[in-house]
């Protein structure tokens, strides 16, 4: 039970504050976009580096390119998963979801968006999750 001075928890963020949250998934979805266009030409780029060099070197230079794409084909993918949850974070802040903890349906504090903007979960929430597993 409150204490008569004690202000009630906040149940979810202000319109300014959901409009800061915005504006910075914005530019990382900016910035992840340019990272994936970066890691699909480097893929791309990779196709024919073999061609010219001697035979002997040429296996081991496939091998090296082939083990390259596989890596930036598991980045891309990475940088696509991140996209499309920062994409889903811009979707709970139009239906004023954003920043409640999916688990306990509490706020996700400021600190913690900040720095993973897409969270669905407290700390707590994903420490708890962890333990279960």
């Amino acid at each position: 039970m409150a204490k008569k001075n004690e202000t009630p928890e906040k149940t979810c963020y202000s319109p300014e504050e959901l409009q800061e949250f915005k504006e910075l998934i914005l530019k990382k979805i900016e910035e992840a976009k340019r990272n994936l266009d970066m890691q699909l030409a480097a893929m791309a780029g990779n196709e024919n580096e073999a061609n010219d060099t001697a035979p002997t070197f040429k296996t081991l230079e496939e091998g090296s390119n082939v083990l390259s794409k596989e890596e930036n084909a598991k980045l891309a993918a990475r940088q696509q998963r991140f996209i499309r949850d920062l994409e889903a974070a811009l979707i709970r802040i139009e239906n004023g979801t954003y920043g409640i903890c999916r688990v306990t349906g509490k706020l996700i504090p400021k600190e913690r968006l900040r720095i993973v903007p897409h969270a669905t979960m407290s700390i707590e929430a994903k420490m708890d999750q962890g333990k279960r597993r």
